[in-house]
């Protein structure tokens, strides 16, 4: 299959659907001008690119398992929202101070720093919203598995997951950090919400307990084999791919699989990874197709 019409294709689904969410501001009133800094900022952030990997994931997974409709994107645009969330937040002064996001200024160059934090939690709070409004006739499904929904996004991305790898991430920098303080930052920052975007997907499908399970595995090995790309990236990678300047990992004394063991045994560590990720995969059959492709692009951006 040709993955990157696949993804190109998904990635149009996920922006249009998003554009209905965040509709360009047309209607005006003294509070509604007021507030139009906060919509552009969203808008700047949430439509400045990327390849909407989180939620071409929850969809892929979610029709792998049998599931039908389009019930399934509020969820999948709810993850989108909380990624771009963690990057206008992660690019701050306060935390990685980077200028660029997706090869465009970060929100807070061109909004300030006030704006920037508030478009931030705006898109997190207002992802819950999506998650949790009353679904139509045609897209209606048991409120147990909305509320599993919605604690498994929670959780990957508060204190247990993004947030708590992203501040162990904060406290290592410039510190020698062993391989498995490493791993936890990774697994936790990154791997956690790539691992809930396919678990949603699957619960919402309707995934069979052995079913839900190869997904997990699936989805924790290639979160792991996703942030290590980044960081070889990081070092190899040209601006044009990665839409900010490369090295800042290393300029930021960043602990980094390369900087750990080198960008060969990286580069190893991740293929096994992904080979370890399509394993999971088997009992899908031809149905997978989709996800094993993923696998694979995930590492063809760097090699």
């Amino acid at each position: 299959m040709d993955i990157r019409k696949y993804l190109e294709e998904k990635k149009e689904v996920v922006d249009s659907a998003l554009g209905k969410y965040f509709p360009p501001l047309e209607i005006s009133g003294s509070h509604v001008d007021l507030l139009s800094s906060l919509q552009h900022a969203i808008r700047h952030s949430l439509f400045a690119g990327g390849k909407r990997i989180r939620p071409i994931l929850c969809m892929t997974c979610f029709e792998v398992v049998g599931g039908k409709g389009n019930g399934i994107l509020p969820f999948a645009c709810a993850l989108e929202m909380i990624h771009t969330y963690s990057l206008i937040h992660d690019d701050l002064p306060a935390i990685d101070n980077d200028d660029y996001r997706r090869g465009k200024p970060s929100c807070h160059k061109v909004f300030g720093e006030a704006i920037a934090i508030l478009a931030g939690d705006a898109l997190l709070t207002e992802a819950f919203n999506i998650m949790t409004e009353r679904p139509s006739q045609e897209n209606s499904y048991p409120g147990g598995i909305l509320l599993d929904i919605v604690n498994r996004v929670a959780r990957a991305a508060g204190i247990s997951g993004m947030v708590g790898g992203q501040v162990v991430d904060i406290e290592s920098e410039g510190k020698e950090v062993d391989l498995p303080t490493l791993q936890y930052i990774h697994t936790h920052k990154t791997g956690a919400m790539i691992l809930a975007s396919v678990q949603v997907g699957a619960r919402f499908g309707g995934a069979e307990e052995t079913s839900f399970r190869a997904l997990t595995r699936f989805g924790e090995r290639i979160g792991l084999a996703f942030q290590i790309a980044d960081d070889i990236l990081d070092v190899e990678g040209e601006v044009q791919i990665l839409g900010k300047t490369p090295g800042s990992d290393l300029s930021k004394k960043k602990v980094t699989y390369p900087s750990i063991i080198g960008v060969e045994e990286s580069k190893k560590r991740a293929r096994e990874l992904v080979e370890l990720a399509l394993e999971a995969l088997g009992p899908f059959g031809g149905d997978a197709e989709p996800l094993r492709e993923i696998g694979r692009f995930i590492i063809a951006r760097n090699y």
